[in-house]
């Protein structure tokens, strides 16, 4: 078994892992540390939940341990991009847990926050930046941050940056980077145009990947309940939380007005309920995963937005109250159980308007979902809707929204109606398991 003694990794980064009970490396970081310690570019692919930041976080901070270059006013070591303000935040937290008793300094600059603090902060230079790409290209704008002395390039769920549309964001970043260069790209899915964007941006990758693309995290168990509309799939909902109901529950709502309706619906059936998406502010999103994280809070019901920034080993069901229009956001939200190797309950609900969003899931999984309970709806067309569920302004980390595909049954939110399926063996259904933590 290897352990993270024999990965090369600077003393102080090993005892700093073990102090955090970090036990053994996972598969992609067993692969991906030693290339990128040996100064390769890597293009990692793995399911989320499996440790990417790790992977390329500490063999980031092992470099920059043994670069004693005085900072520069204004200057950045190293940059990781992300496209998404909670994913942004999530990173930096593992990165300060890392970097604990070193000389390193971590930042970040998002928007929705203030970006006088934030020039302020860079004023007088610092060795890691997690930025969202549209809030860094203002601060360059207003000529707050040096570009020039980054020589490392992170990156993270860089599929999902292409699908927010931050190609044109990275292209205006790049060329302002130091040279050479060292770049990792990490992502859990492999869309077509991720070629095109490794062959521009790394020289001769390694290429890293631990499960086939696409693929969820081995203990996820998922299934599926097909239910005719809005209503039935809220009595279904607060029927199935109301068994597990000391469990962290997450659920994803396509929309951002959905999402809040469902909220609230579920506040006044008695849950204790949160919401994030794109039209709440730093603040308001912050304090609701401060108290989904604690567990003042037991269900947190989110947009796409907090598919790929929620790293909490304690949620043990992801629920899918509306299907994914983009089929790899599928892998991204059902990462959000079973992480740290813990098990976890992945249930879809799944409308007639559904059922070609449900197909193109189970293409790209390979996999036929397991149905849980209902009957089968008819067909119906997806309607075309221009309604994004977690996009935002520029500076946000929303980028452009999501091609509207159709989705699930987006009628506005009511009382919750009659005659959903009962969930089968509902008060059966397994506890997540426990396992060893995993950096």
């Amino acid at each position: 078994m290897t352990k993270f003694t024999e990965l090369g990794l600077d003393p102080k980064l090993v005892t700093t892992v073990t102090e955090a009970g970090y036990e053994t490396p996972t598969p992609i970081q067993i692969k991906a540390i030693p290339l990128v310690l040996e100064g390769r570019d890597v293009m990692g692919l793995a399911q989320t939940g499996t440790g990417k930041t790790a992977a390329f976080g500490l063999p980031l901070i092992h470099q920059l341990l043994g670069n004693h270059d005085k900072r520069e006013p204004k200057s950045v070591k190293a940059l990781i991009l992300a496209p998404t303000r909670e994913l942004v935040n999530q990173i930096a937290v593992n990165l300060h847990d890392y970097v604990s008793g070193t000389h390193l300094k971590v930042r970040t600059v998002v928007g929705g926050m203030s970006i006088k603090k934030q020039i302020n902060t860079l004023a007088p230079g610092i060795d890691i930046l997690v930025a969202t790409p549209g809030r860094l290209i203002d601060l360059m704008d207003r000529k707050a941050i040096r570009m020039d002395t980054a020589k490392f390039l992170v990156l993270d769920e860089a599929d999902q940056m292409l699908d927010m549309g931050f190609i044109h964001a990275l292209r205006r970043i790049a060329p302002e980077l130091g040279t050479p260069r060292q770049t990792m790209l990490f992502s859990a899915t492999m869309p077509k145009q991720m070629e095109e964007l490794s062959r521009a941006y790394l020289t001769n990758p390694a290429k890293v990947q631990v499960s086939p693309p696409g693929k969820a995290a081995d203990k996820v168990t998922q299934g599926i309940y097909y239910s005719p509309g809005r209503n039935e799939k809220i009595t279904l909902l607060i029927d199935l939380l109301g068994h597990d109901a000391d469990s962290l529950s997450l659920v994803f709502s396509r929309t951002k007005h959905g999402a809040e309706k469902l909220m609230k619906t579920l506040v006044a059936e008695g849950f204790k309920a949160v919401s994030i998406h794109g039209n709440k502010s730093q603040g308001q999103r912050d304090r609701a995963l401060a108290a989904f994280r604690s567990g003042e809070a037991r269900v947190l019901v989110a947009t796409d937005v907090a598919a790929r920034g929620i790293d909490i080993p304690g949620v043990s069901h992801v629920y899918n109250f509306d299907l994914p229009e983009v089929a790899e956001n599928y892998v991204h939200r059902i990462g959000r159980t079973a992480r740290a190797g813990a098990g976890g309950d992945a249930i879809s609900f799944v409308s007639g308007v559904e059922l070609g969003l449900l197909r193109d899931i189970e293409k790209v999984m390979k996999i036929d979902i397991p149905i849980l309970g209902g009957t089968r709806p008819a067909e119906e067309k997806r309607p075309t809707r221009n309604q994004g569920g977690g996009g935002g302004r520029r500076g946000g980390g929303g980028g452009r929204k999501p091609r509207a595909h159709g989705g699930g049954d987006t009628r506005s939110g009511q009382s919750a109606g009659r005659g959903a399926p009962k969930p089968a063996n509902s008060s059966k259904r397994r506890r997540p398991r426990r396992g060893a933590k995993s950096a």
